[in-house]
């Protein structure tokens, strides 16, 4: 009785390829190329491990970029290098996602370097299939940072040169220099023995991100035909004569214990918060030990360096910490020590923060008359203006404004301490806004201003502002 063996396209695979037309059944990639093989391995994992709807697949520039016209499951195309970055950001929110990182050596190991490097070290929950083949493929074959001395490529005509180009550089070997990632092991698909070992590191792969054990990291080998400028079998055979002797094949970590990672963080909204947030709707409001005036004030401190402009800012985010308020801290400042420019963007608000930019400022402290001249056209209407008096002497030019002065810095010389008229001017703030109380303040001066035989000074400073304040306004 003769057996009849089916075989059929992976169900994680889309049915036909859109990308060369529609009904398509072939891919983008060149004859020989090593992708097909390797997607149709991740393909046939996602299938045996039943993750297909789990399943996030990450493509960035390069090769690869065309992967959502073929994998039937979650797909985002990122910049450049990127991916290691996005799929960060992916699992942390979506922490039962399975998250796929899919990039080539000029991606990863050149224009990402940065990225997977961080990702591997904070031991990202995450699985990157790395495709080595030693060359920039898509872009016109120019020289990757791991292509080999001597190749010949569109940027190193005569071959690579160590004295002008360095040595290419081994990803897996980097990666097992650090202590963070779980399982790092690099395959082939050379030969028909490579291939079934490259199978099981896939799945292995995955299966450690479904478990939850952290970072995993394959390598694999891979032709690229075009670019060496040779056949398709010649290529797989000089993966095995030549590529291999320079990347070796095989693993370099399985760690076997499970939680040896941190837990990353859990995102604070559910599903429908989330959905809300992203539809511009009310975002949920964090239960918090104090309020802001309006919901969220966007505060810009300025002056000249030396006047502790910076201090300041952190300062009132520490305050704005301690009370449980959502903060961004955002300093800008010249390359001078003393008497450039300086300025620091502070946002509190009793609900989460999308960027830490302050374009239209609600409340301005101004400690310099530059400050005030550069800031207070850009302040929002009804906004309030807080300047140092001792130095600014000029009214404000708007009308819509609210003006208070003070003189901060005659009050710190007052205390022999001229550079606490920051502290003068943050404690003003406080006790106008009303944003939290004094104590929160007085807590919070040890956190930033360390200098402990200065302490006593400037807590002084903040009864000296309060006393000024509740006389004379």
């Amino acid at each position: 009785m003769n057996e009849t063996i089916a075989y059929k396209k992976p169900t994680s695979l889309y049915e036909t390829f859109d990308r060369k037309g529609s009904g398509e059944t072939c891919t983008h990639y060149c004859p020989g190329c090593g992708h097909g093989t390797i997607q149709k391995l991740i393909a046939e994992a996602i299938d045996s491990l039943g993750i297909q709807d789990r399943t996030i697949f990450l493509s960035p520039v390069g090769c690869a970029v065309f992967a959502y016209y073929y994998y039937d499951t979650g797909n985002i195309q990122c910049s450049h290098g990127r991916a290691p970055a996005v799929a960060t950001g992916v699992k942390r929110t979506r922490k039962d996602a399975v998250v796929i990182s899919y990039q080539g050596d000029g991606d990863l190991a050149g224009i990402g370097m940065t990225e997977i490097m961080h990702a591997a070290n904070r031991g990202e929950h995450i699985t990157v299939f790395f495709v080595n083949n030693a060359i920039y493929g898509m872009t016109g074959g120019q020289m990757a940072p791991t292509t080999p001395l001597g190749l010949k490529t569109l940027t190193t005509p005569f071959g690579r040169d160590y004295g002008r180009d360095g040595r290419p550089i081994g990803m897996a070997e980097v990666m097992n220099a650090l202590v963070s990632p779980v399982y790092i092991e690099r395959c082939s698909v050379s030969n028909p023995k490579d291939l079934l070992r490259t199978r099981k590191a896939i799945t292995k792969a995955l299966e450690n991100q479904i478990e939850g054990k952290g970072f995993s990291f394959v390598e694999i080998l891979s032709p690229c035909p075009t670019n060496w400028r040779m056949t398709p079998v010649d290529a797989r055979h000089w993966i095995d004569t030549e590529m291999s002797r320079l990347f070796p094949v095989g693993l370099l970590r399985d760690t076997e214990e499970t939680g040896l990672c941190a837990p990353h963080c859990v995102p604070w909204m559910d599903d429908s918060q989330l959905l809300a947030f992203l539809e511009g709707k009310k975002d949920p409001v964090i239960e918090t030990g104090a309020r802001v005036p309006g919901g969220t004030q966007r505060i810009q401190i300025a002056g000249f360096g030396g006047q502790g402009v910076l201090s300041a800012g952190e300062l009132l985010a520490t305050c704005g910490m301690n009370s449980s308020l959502s903060v961004t801290w955002l300093p800008s400042y010249g390359p001078e020590m003393r008497g450039g420019s300086a300025h620091v963007s502070v946002i509190l608000s009793d609900e989460p923060v999308g960027s830490p930019l302050v374009e239209r400022p609600d409340v301005l402290l101004a400690m310099s008359t530059p400050a005030l001249d550069h800031f207070e056209p850009l302040m929002a209407p009804g906004g309030l203006v807080i300047t140092n008096s001792s130095i600014v002497n000029r009214p404000l030019r708007r009308s819509d404004l609210h003006h208070v002065a003070i003189p901060a810095t005659t009050m710190a010389k007052e205390e022999n301490l001229v550079s606490a008229a920051n502290v003068v001017m943050i404690a003003s703030y406080i006790l106008i806004s009303r944003i939290f109380d004094l104590d929160t303040l007085r807590r919070c001066i040890p956190m930033v201003l360390r200098k402990k035989d200065l302490l006593k000074k400037n807590i002084a400073l903040v009864d000296k502002a309060a006393t000024y304040v509740q006389e004379y306004l």
